[in-house]
């Protein structure tokens, strides 16, 4: 397998109100905080521009620790989280991103995003959605977007708001591919980012338990195998190809160098429509639709 490198050129993405954001990031779901500032600094210095995080994660402080640990300067920094569904609603949202910005050490954040849809109370999502354009139109934020949203959750949405979504961060791997939401995402003009690119199987204990690790497909090992890269390097580079972020979470030094390697080959097509056909339609997450009481029994802490 050919070593980690850290690519001269890094791959962007442009959103559609011209910001610029680094195509590939850490994500920190799940990630222990004791664990999660290491992990953020250690990825900094092999060359990410961009971290995700949510306020639901609990680490948001951990990440700014360790963005400063880090010694990169702010500014070439992307940073992203996200609004809980206990934080909905206009000023509430506004509170929230008040706690992420104390908790982030920043002043701006660069991409705010709403975490859920909330479904089942969707007037609190359209709140909090109008508190996120006026934080956009003040220039505490650079960019907006949503979390889990399907297309009838886009369409409620815009019937009640003005901006469009920069992104839709959605559950993505080549076993689930979403290709209808990508559609209508890319006809609004908005990035899709996969979390859980490559199809971890231990962010949800309880939802299909009998799912496979898409990391163990024979098929993927197959194109691992013959190009020289890791299964987990082959379905971040298919996300990047076909003009998706990714969020890749790791906190093991050479887990995040490898899924960083990724900037310097490229599948073929046949490999794309090999690895787009492995879709099950099958989540191994919740499903957006469904209303959860638990969502809404999670407090946001002030520090």
């Amino acid at each position: 397998m050919n070593a980690p490198t850290t690519p001269t050129v890094i791959e962007d993405l442009t959103l559609n109100n011209g910001v610029t954001m680094p195509t590939l990031g850490l994500g920190v779901f799940q990630s222990p905080p004791e664990e999660t500032a290491a992990a953020v600094d250690t990825a900094l210095r092999l060359g990410y521009r961009h971290i995700d995080t949510a306020a639901a994660y609990g680490n948001e402080r951990q990440v700014g620790e360790g963005i400063r640990r880090s010694g990169i300067d702010r500014s070439e920094i992307f940073v992203e989280t996200k609004i809980w569904v206990t934080d909905y609603g206009y000023e509430p949202t506004l509170h929230g991103f008040d706690k992420a910005v104390r908790k982030l050490g920043v002043e701006q954040i660069d991409l705010l995003i709403l975490h859920q849809p909330a479904p089942d109370r969707f007037d609190t999502t359209v709140g909090a959605y109008q508190a996120l354009e006026k934080l956009l139109a003040d220039g505490r934020v650079r960019a907006i977007g949503v979390s889990n949203f399907t297309p009838q959750h886009l369409d409620l949405l815009a019937e009640r708001t003005q901006v469009v979504p920069t992104v839709n961060q959605v559950e993505l791997h080549p076993y689930f591919t979403q290709a209808a939401l990508q559609q209508v995402d890319a006809e609004r003009g908005i990035i899709t980012q996969a979390w859980s690119p490559i199809g971890g199987i231990t962010f949800y204990p309880g939802w299909g338990e009998e799912r496979r690790s898409v990391l163990a497909d024979p098929t993927i090992a197959g194109i691992a195998e013959r190009i020289g890269r890791s299964p987990a390097q082959v379905m971040l580079r298919w996300h990047l190809q076909q003009g998706r972020s990714a969020i890749p979470k790791s906190v093991n030094p050479a887990r995040i160098a490898e899924n960083f390697a990724v900037f310097d080959f490229e599948l073929t097509a046949e490999d794309l429509a090999v690895l787009d056909g492995l879709d099950s339609g099958t989540r191994s997450g919740p499903d957006p639709d469904v209303p959860m009481q638990s969502r809404y029994e999670r407090t946001i802490p002030e520090n």
